[in-house]
């Protein structure tokens, strides 16, 4: 997908204060923390991460402190590549998380990397 200047601005903005990891640094932490999938609902529907939340970048401000009421939490957030889980990430960032993760590469990554995937109905 292309992605517009701007829109590459503030990703590359927020990038600048979160820390990342690929799928085998993910492997590789000892402690693994909460596993949160930011993409839409559609996207989601289709298949995600085994053993993955769902808070969509569009409402994990509003809900992740139900879900992670300890900020200091691992959480590790993916989306399709990696763009979204990002901006989401810095945004728990200013909300008081301190030990947010976007994953690199993202559901994309994942899946190349033959890890494991759940399909809701399937």
């Amino acid at each position: 997908m292309k992605h517009s200047a701007g829109f590459l601005a503030i990703v590359n903005d927020a990038k600048s204060r979160v820390r990342q990891v690929d799928v085998a640094g993910y492997l590789a932490l000892e402690d693994k923390g909460i596993l949160i999938d930011v993409r839409e609902d559609n996207e989601w529907a289709a298949g995600h991460a085994a053993g993955a939340i769902h808070l969509g970048k569009g409402i994990i401000e509003r809900d992740i402190e139900a879900k992670a009421p300890d900020k200091g939490q691992r959480l590790v957030l993916y989306c399709g590549g990696g763009y979204r889980s990002a901006l989401a990430a810095d945004a728990l960032g200013k909300m008081g998380y301190t030990n947010v993760i976007s994953l690199d590469g993202g559901w994309r990554a994942w899946q190349e990397s033959g890890q494991p995937i759940e399909k809701p109905g399937a």
